[in-house]
């Protein structure tokens, strides 16, 4: 079987040990229930954790509301609960084309290109929850890092979807198609709809941030590019919302 290359998420960027803090049910929950996440510390009202099924190593420490309300981002919804935690380990995606391939899977891979906004990274992780994508694929250095905006954005999807960064997204799209993917970028300028290209094969979604879309050189390294069929009285739909139009649209064809 051959073996893809090895895109990892740059070094450096989310080191292990530079904790972060999660806050709100789900997010907690989900973190707790990741064997791969390391929680360091939990905050909490007696209330919330008195629900908890809480590991024993990890410190609890109970506090007020207000006492969590310092802890987060201001305003932040966090339910009784804060927990601090490692960012999770990089991902390979050439072991994770690997292992899709050796299953004959057809989940699909979803390619994000210069989309910064972590509540709209947290919300496409809960798209490819709900439609069982194998991996949402960025650029490292046109993403943000994990964080607790992104994991209460996902409501608990951060722990369960695969989130590869890679060095160069041209790179990986090549290495994608050779795991025999066919790469579809979604933008509005094009007559050719989603639903036309989709024939069975593995797909990969590709879309480009809100403002300025695909940049040239990712489009060039998509097979087709096509639109949703919206109304002409929508112009576009933000980048979650197409996401999970065309997750769906993926799920409903056979893929």
């Amino acid at each position: 079987m051959r073996q893809f290359s090895r895109h990892r998420r740059p070094a450096g960027q989310s080191p292990r040990g530079q904790a972060i803090r999660f806050w709100g049910r789900h997010a907690v929950l989900a973190a707790l229930a990741n064997p791969e996440r390391t929680v360091k510390r939990i905050w909490g009202t007696r209330e919330a954790l008195a629900q908890l099924d809480l590991p024993p190593v990890v410190p609890i420490s109970y506090a007020e509301v207000t006492d969590l309300a310092r802890l987060v981002a201001r305003d932040a919804p966090h339910q009784g609960l804060v927990i601090e935690v490692d960012p999770l380990e990089g991902i390979y995606l050439g072991d994770l084309l690997q292992a899709e391939v050796d299953a004959d899977s057809r989940r699909p891979l979803v390619v994000l290109d210069q989309v910064t906004d972590p509540h709209n990274i947290g919300a496409v992780l809960r798209s490819a929850a709900a439609f069982d994508a194998a991996a949402i694929i960025t650029q490292d250095r046109h993403s943000p890092p994990e964080s607790g905006v992104i994991a209460r954005s996902a409501s608990g999807a951060l722990e369960t979807v695969p989130w590869i960064r890679v060095v160069n997204l041209a790179r990986a799209l090549e290495e994608i198609a050779e795991a025999q993917y066919w790469r579809i970028g979604l933008m509005g300028d094009t007559e050719t709809v989603l639903g036309d290209t989709l024939d069975g094969s593995r797909v990969a979604l590709v879309l480009g941030s809100e403002g300025d879309g695909m940049r040239h050189n990712v489009m060039e390294h998509c097979d087709v590019l096509a639109k949703l069929p919206i109304s002409p009285r929508m112009e576009s739909l933000n980048i979650s919302n197409a996401a999970a139009v065309a997750l769906y649209a993926v799920a409903t064809s056979g893929n």
